[in-house]
């Protein structure tokens, strides 16, 4: 089996090989043009130093005659150095022959004359130097008429050679092109026939996907010719789609089995509150209560009332935030009543939010979670704060409380689909005023009402709990 991976790592090292091969060529093409470029350049920028250091040498022999000072001869004796050197590197240079010679031989009796002339001054010799500073004039015009000649002849060299150089650039233009159209054609080839092999089969795919996705199970399987990672990937589809058929029917039965157990767990737990015959008894009392003057007594029952009348119906009816909102107030009443100074309860709702759907008793329990597993156990400083604000068209819904938090695994128990409702749930024997609805019955309820609903949990071992709910506004 050839995978894609090979195909391209052959393909690409192909097309490397053949680069560098231009390169490598066209490089070396350009090396030698511009090795024998500045070769000549060089020897003509050499030969046009030495006829200007030559003037410049002169020049300053001549102010050094005629004012005969010390700083007149420093600079004299400076461009004599320069001179010097600019000889030094011109016989230095591989290129032997009688003009050479010659020209260095002119330079030698030049340098020479300058300094008998330089003498004679020291001397106060005025024959002596005269004698020589003519004759080094005359030697300096040599010196130029002979660079000049020479720089000709290097010109006419150099005119010979460039015919045949223009022909081999040439040469080299002509054999990167060809090397550039052969990359191109193999590029061109190759993504025709890799191209090819891989959308063939995932066009095959795609349409057996889509009839997977329209209930078709029933259709051939996808056939691959040649043996590559979508081979062995056609292979597993064909596997999957078989494995999908088998599984349908056993899906859809766990469904309906699941849809039976959970309208059963929640009408256990509507029937875990004998709600008419307590509500009637209640309001009873909470009128016999007003009438006898214990108003807050009859405030107190009606609040249990008032909660009690939103229990009775089916846990899974759909109602508004406001009416959440209501209820929860109402149960903060009642706890501030049993509880006194011990707990404070913070709100903080946005009225814009108030008409959002969402299912039944959902804020109640959240509270409730807060209350006896947060702060019931402190004896002073519980808070709990209830915040619903708008945020870029989502409805947030946080419950936020300073009790003894939970750790992550705790956390994780609650978020998670595949816990069971007994192992998550908020209830606490004992603790007497609890709806029996957990957490994780909240969180699956608020699911099968909106798919897009996410709910956090947020905790500090010590520092408090914050549980957040975001509900997506319809547009």
């Amino acid at each position: 089996m050839i995978k894609i991976r090979t195909k391209l790592l052959i393909y690409f090292a192909t097309i490397l090989l053949l680069i560098v091969l231009l390169f490598f060529v066209r490089e070396q093409s350009n090396q030698n043009v511009m090795d024998l470029y500045k070769e000549n350049v060089d020897h003509l920028f050499l030969l046009n130093g030495i006829t200007r250091m030559t003037s410049e040498t002169l020049q300053s022999l001549q102010i050094y005659v005629h004012e005969p000072l010390a700083e007149n001869l420093v600079f004299y004796q400076e461009d004599m150095q320069h001179l010097l050197q600019l000889q030094h590197e011109f016989q230095e240079e591989e290129e032997e022959g009688i003009s050479k010679k010659n020209f260095l031989n002119m330079m030698t009796s030049f340098l020479e004359q300058a300094d008998q002339t330089v003498e004679g001054v020291t001397k106060h010799d005025i024959q002596h130097y005269s004698t020589y500073l003519q004759e080094a004039e005359i030697t300096a015009s040599y010196i130029h008429e002979e660079t000049l000649d020479l720089i000709n002849k290097e010109l006419t060299s150099y005119q010979e050679i460039s015919e045949p150089l223009d022909q081999k650039i040439m040469n080299t233009k002509k054999m990167g092109i060809a090397i550039i159209l052969s990359i191109i054609i193999l590029s061109i080839l190759f993504a025709l026939w890799f191209s090819n092999g891989i959308t063939s089969t995932i066009e095959r795919l795609t349409r057996a996907a889509q009839n997977i996705s329209a209930g078709q199970y029933s259709g051939k399987d996808v056939v691959v010719s040649r043996k590559d990672e979508l081979w062995f990937l056609t292979k597993t589809f064909n596997e999957m789609k078989k494995s999908i058929k088998e599984s349908v029917s056993e899906i859809e039965e766990k469904a309906r089995l699941a849809q039976l157990l959970k309208e059963m767990e929640l009408k256990s737990l509507q029937n875990q509150i004998n709600p008419h015959f307590l509500f009637n008894t209640l309001n009873t009392i909470s009128k016999t209560s007003y009438i006898e003057g214990a108003e807050k007594t009859s405030d107190l029952i009606s609040a249990v009332s008032a909660l009690l009348r939103y229990n009775i119906g089916n846990l899974d009816r759909q109602t508004k935030l406001e009416d959440e909102v209501k209820i929860v107030k109402e149960y903060f009443f009642i706890q501030k009543t049993r509880f006194g100074d011990r707990v404070e309860f913070v709100e903080d709702i946005d009225p814009y939010c108030l008409g959002t759907p969402l299912p039944c008793l959902t804020l109640q329990p959240i509270i409730e979670n807060a209350f006896m597993h947060g702060i019931e156990g402190m004896s002073e400083g519980a808070k709990i704060e209830l915040h619903i604000y708008e945020e870029n068209n989502t409805v947030c819904i946080d419950v936020i409380d300073n009790g003894v938090g939970m750790d992550q695994k705790t956390i994780n128990r609650l978020l998670s689909p595949n816990e069971k409702e007994e192992e998550v749930s908020v209830n606490k024997k004992g603790s007497g005023h609890s709806t029996g609805i957990g957490m994780r019955n909240v969180i699956d309820r608020l699911k099968l009402f909106n798919k897009d609903c996410t709910v956090h949990i947020s905790s500090t071992l010590g520092q408090g709990t914050k549980v957040s709910i975001q509900l997506t506004l319809n547009s």
